[in-house]
């Protein structure tokens, strides 16, 4: 499995990851701790959850629960020294953390210690901020974004970004996190922590984690471009587009257990739209003799910018299946065709 850096730090990663954020909903904790087992197994080092895991549903009681899991395979296994984990401080607005406080100096070093307690460990390995205090255009927000509704000046923004990475260097000084990175922030947002960083203000940002898949190729732009001059890595979550791109939704399909069972709308991803850009993503694994969940993480891992690609498996079957495709490399032809599917089908949701 190919292994690339988290940004200009010397922490090498697999470049598939481990997503958990099932675990204590769609995952119990056996099947949990069987699926850490098996990735390390297959190969893969990386692992990614956040405070406010488990999701589907987002619920206040559970908040904390995914990392208590891991905390209690870390605990068990003794095997924390092996892999890579990552983890997120919540963004404002979430009342399960600190009752929806935005990210500053004073809820860092509290955050980081209600991690390390459920995780059972003495240091995160990436550090990440979920979304920033003002606001993104993720989470379907794209088609109705205006920056001015976050209410912050430049001024304003700039004094948050500077508060933050006197904390996060305090941090990295007392051992508790090796890297920070951001998660669903823009160009202009990541330019700003790269700025001040470079002015000493605290530690570089090493990694994006935003949405992109097939069907979601915002990164292409502007921010594809910060990547790769930057060395700013995209980590990605969602390269599956929550299911659809494994065609197991076709036609109506809604399997048991599934995130459609829990969450009929994929979190603003389901349409008319969204279904016929799928079928013709799936059909083009078809003509290949391609597994549709094998093609679209490859198409991601083959992105020249990706650091890592997070993937959710709710069971270990699941799991299994996404290791077969570790060393798959897609051939310029497919490469091809799919580039011709996303211009006929650009952003379906």
């Amino acid at each position: 499995m190919k292994m690339n850096p988290l940004g200009r730090t010397d922490i090498m990663v697999t470049d598939l990851c481990l997503g958990t954020m099932t675990y204590g909903t769609q995952t119990n904790e056996t099947d949990a701790h069987a699926q850490l087992d098996m990735a390390l197994a297959g190969g893969i080092n990386f692992l990614d959850t956040a405070e406010m895991y488990p999701v589907n549903p987002v619920r206040a009681e559970t908040t904390g629960l995914t990392e208590q899991i891991i905390g209690n395979w870390n605990a068990k296994s003794g095997r924390r020294g092996e892999y890579v984990m990552a983890t997120k401080h919540s963004g404002v607005g979430l009342s399960g953390a600190r009752d929806g406080a935005a990210i500053s100096s004073k809820t860092i070093p509290e955050a980081i210690e209600g991690s390390l307690k459920r995780l059972q460990t003495d240091y995160i390995d990436l550090y990440q901020f979920h979304w920033p205090n003002r606001g993104s255009y993720m989470f379907r927000k794209n088609w109705s974004y205006d920056p001015a509704t976050s209410g912050q000046t430049k001024a304003d923004v700039l004094a948050e970004i500077e508060d933050c990475l006197g904390a996060l260097q305090r941090e990295v000084e007392r051992g508790t996190i090796r890297a920070f990175g951001l998660s669903n922030d823009s160009a202009w947002g990541t330019a700003q922590w790269l700025r001040l960083s470079e002015a000493d203000m605290g530690p570089r940002v090493a990694t994006l984690q935003n949405e992109y898949s097939l069907m979601c190729r915002l990164f292409d732009t502007d921010l594809a471009e910060l990547s790769y001059y930057e060395d700013v890595g995209l980590i990605t979550y969602s390269p599956l587009a929550t299911g659809l791109l494994t065609g197991k939704y076709m036609d109506g399909a809604v399997p048991e257990r599934s995130r459609k069972s829990i969450n009929p709308g994929l979190g603003g991803r389901a349409s008319e739209r969204a279904d016929a850009a799928a079928r013709a993503y799936v059909e083009v694994a078809r003509a290949h003799d391609l597994d549709p969940t094998h093609m679209a993480l490859a198409w991601c891992r083959q992105r020249p910018f990706m650091a890592s690609v997070i993937f959710g498996a709710t069971t270990s079957e699941q799991l299994a299946h996404i290791i077969e495709m570790k060393d798959l490399e897609l051939p310029e032809a497919v490469m091809t065709e799919l580039d011709k599917v996303h211009r006929a089908h650009p952003m379906p949701y």
